[in-house]
């Protein structure tokens, strides 16, 4: 029997079989699309991001009238008048669906007001900090998304970064985005820690996506290096809002500066002009200069070679996902424990869980301290700039350092725990903010000390986590004398 691609909570959440998601694609993530993918056992977000709400519900009524319940429905605030958008949250509810998914910005009322009625809040982030901001905010999952994501891309690290980081500091269940396009794509952030994967490129490429011909030709001419990261299409959304998209006499700057000058009209859908610039990408309604509009794809286009449908394609991916995965499970030579010969692999095992212990003591309390940072950059006056930027970096570092010691810990073959330190609610109960600020550094100080310790016991096979563990004392002494620099202090205060 060929090996199957188990379902994980977070399908159970949803309600699908397999733990692959299709992307909420804004214009190309339709009706047609969404109810082939969940047909075959995934799981299909609407792409609705400032669509009008009778298209809204014809395209909720048509996924049901195929005979699928289980959908959800992406919906984008910060590219939404409010106006609409408020409407648009209504009307979703006002219809039942089950799931909408959010993105950009965290919008707490939203997210609060689709929870009182009973809709489950997917989250897609582009940070450690976003995450916790859409948990705070109450959201029932996130969708993280690496920097290698074709269309909007709201974060900055490589998807197996900021998937660590994610996975190290939150307790919500988590599904990876950015550049994924086959099955072996999709084993690998499954056994990295994510409970689904979610792909758009791919499925851009399928007879029931609602994209234009046009697009999905450049998608299957393209190799992986030919995608770009520019803030060229910036029409209709807000500012400094980078794209990723296939290279074209646009991104090459044959059509002039994109943010001079008159808005040109390139093309048409249904009456309504498409501009030079915008974040539209070509679509079966439109006509025009449909080359010169955004054509978004991941980095992993140049490995979507073929026009297949989309329940052919989700079970494709489930195939080679779940043989992949199958191989990245497995060691490579098993070994037997307490050889009566050879007791060398036991004590292997017991270092290693030695290790391991030392790293979830440590991931603990950087999880703790990424949380103090961040709740305490909240708290930082809006006038105290220079502050508020040194608490969101030692946040930053905080969370780097999580992902870091979540990686070592699974490469160890160890399942990272999901506990908050206690020097959490320890530092959370003082009051004022530079007392809490020392006390934040003198729990860094403890982390230094134990990375320190750490470091003179690690074992010669363990140099990648030796380099790790080095850049991790460094930066925990850099932020050390920071914070001191800040608060007036002479020399680090001792623990």
């Amino acid at each position: 029997m060929p090996p199957r691609l188990p379902s994980t909570p977070l399908c159970d959440l949803l309600g699908c079989r397999l733990p692959i998601v299709l992307a909420g694609m804004g214009g190309v993530a339709r009706s047609e699309l969404v109810a082939a993918v969940s047909g075959a056992g995934a799981f299909g977000f609407l792409g609705m991001v400032r669509e009008p709400l009778a298209l809204i519900e014809r395209e909720v009524a048509a996924v049901r009238a195929a005979g699928h319940q289980r959908f959800g429905v992406n919906l984008i605030p910060a590219g939404t008048d409010p106006a609409l958008l408020a409407a648009q949250v209504d009307l979703c509810i006002a219809l039942q669906v089950p799931v909408v998914g959010l993105f950009w910005d965290v919008h707490a009322d939203v997210v609060a007001r689709l929870r009182r009625a009973g809709v489950t809040v997917v989250h897609q982030v582009g940070s450690a900090r976003h995450a916790l901001d859409a948990q705070a905010a109450g959201a029932h999952a996130l969708i993280v998304q690496g920097v290698e994501a074709g269309g909007h891309v709201h974060g900055t690290q490589p998807l197996h970064e900021v998937l660590a980081e994610v996975l190290a500091l939150t307790e919500l269940p988590v599904a990876a985005a950015g550049g994924l396009a086959d099955g072996r794509d999709v084993a690998r952030v499954l056994h990295q820690g994510a409970q689904a994967a979610v792909l758009g490129t791919a499925f851009i490429a399928t007879p029931e996506s609602f994209a234009h011909d046009v697009h999905r030709q450049a998608l299957l001419a393209a190799q992986d290096g030919d995608t770009v990261l520019t803030e060229d299409f910036h029409i209709n959304w807000p500012p400094h809002s980078p794209v990723r998209v296939l290279q074209c006499p646009v991104t090459r700057g044959e059509r002039g500066d994109p943010h001079a000058g008159a808005r040109t009209v390139i093309g048409d859908e249904e009456g309504r002009p498409i501009y030079r610039f915008s974040t539209d990408s070509p679509l079966r309604s439109m006509t025009g200069a449909l080359a010169d509009m955004a054509l978004y794809a991941g980095t992993g286009v140049g490995r979507v070679n073929a026009i297949v449908p989309a329940a052919d394609l989700v079970q494709q991916l489930a195939q080679d996902a779940a043989a992949h995965l199958r191989l990245l499970q497995e060691p490579d030579t098993p070994v037997e424990y307490a050889s009566p010969v050879c007791y060398a692999p036991e004590f292997q095992r017991q270092r290693d869980e030695h290790l391991a212990t030392q790293l979830q003591e440590l991931l603990e309390a950087e999880r703790a301290g990424a949380r103090v940072a961040l709740e305490t950059g909240r708290a930082v006056p809006q006038g105290d700039a220079p502050l508020r930027t040194l608490v969101e970096s030692i946040q930053h570092d905080e969370a780097h350092w999580c992902g870091v010691l979540l990686r070592a810990l699974r490469r160890l073959g160890a399942q990272p725990g999901t506990r908050t330190g206690d020097f959490y609610g320890k530092a959370m109960a003082v009051a004022d903010l530079r007392e809490r600020m020392a006390l934040l550094n003198r729990g860094q100080g403890w982390v230094a000390r134990r990375v320190r310790e750490l470091l003179q016991e690690l074992e010669p096979e363990h140099e990648d986590l030796r380099a790790d563990l080095q850049a991790m004392l460094q930066g925990h002494q850099d932020n050390l004398a920071r914070v001191n620099a800040a608060l007036g202090l002479q020399a680090p205060q001792k623990a």
